[in-house]
Order: structure tokens, then C-alpha cells, then sequence
């Protein structure tokens, strides 16, 4: 114990990359994620981890009227927990990947949020292109 605050404290060096610690992701995942939810027993996490890759997969699914909350304002919410998440796999020497799938309703089951996204934008508008003989428009030029 160092009364004199002008020295130094001693820095213990802990090495911090074990290759044997994997980080307990489930109990993880579940801490970031309960205070968003309004009915945390709906919460569902299956982690693999492949320790030859040495990545690890993560899959969340959650009651849909939570969609909201976890995501938060523009992904911050979710961008958060991933930001940690990955914290944690980078000490242990891995990298991860979080999915998160729609509500445990039949209707939804199994599909992703980001699959949910696709599906709502509209097909792209195709332009219709006839021969040489179509008029072409006239350009004005802007006076000001």
C-alpha cells in the first residue's frame, strides 16, 4: 500500500489471452439483454463455439414487441451488446457473430430480422427503354 501518491502503483502483469477461458456467452448475452425486454422469460440464447475456428456463433430470439427496445434508436442498442460481446471474444482469441431471429410466435419463427428487412423494400422499379425514336427531353438552361 502506497501512502505517497506521487509514486507509481506496481502494475501486476496478468496475461490476459488464455487459450483454454471461453468467455461464458450465454450468461453474457442474457445480462446485456434482460433490461430491454419487458418479459425477459421469452429471451432465448444458443451459443456454438468452434475451437478450431475459433469463432462462436450466437442466436438470440425474443418476444417481437421488445424489437424496439433492444434495438434502440438507429441499432444503438444492439450495436452496444454486439460491441461487447466482441470485447469479450477478442480476450479469449476468438470472433463472434450475433443473429438475432424474430418472436417465438408460429407465424415468425425462424426468420431472421435482417431477413424481415429484405422482404419490405419494395422490388426496384424498372425503367422502360424504347428504340431511337423516343422523344428525349428538352434541357433549359437556369438563369438565377
Amino acid at each position: 500500500m502506497f501512502l505517497n501518491r506521487s509514486v507509481p502503483q506496481p502494475h501486476l502483469n496478468i496475461e490476459t489471452k488464455s487459450p483454454t477461458a471461453t468467455p461464458n456467452y450465454i450468461g453474457l448475452v442474457s445480462f446485456l439483454m434482460q433490461p430491454f425486454l419487458e418479459s425477459p422469460e421469452t429471451l432465448s440464447v444458443d451459443c456454438e463455439i468452434s475451437h478450431t475456428l475459433k469463432r462462436a456463433w450466437i442466436r438470440i430470439a425474443f418476444d417481437s414487441t421488445d424489437k424496439g427496445k433492444v434495438f434502440g434508436r438507429g441499432g444503438r442498442n444492439i450495436q452496444a451488446i454486439r460491441t461487447v460481446i466482441a470485447a469479450a471474444a477478442e480476450v479469449a482469441g476468438q470472433s463472434v457473430y450475433l443473429d438475432i431471429y424474430g418472436s417465438n410466435s408460429q407465424s415468425r419463427e425462424g426468420t431472421s430480422f435482417d431477413e424481415d428487412q429484405e422482404e419490405q423494400l419494395p422490388p426496384p422499379k424498372t425503367i422502360e427503354r424504347r428504340g431511337n425514336d423516343s422523344p428525349k427531353p428538352i434541357v433549359k438552361p437556369r438563369f438565377r
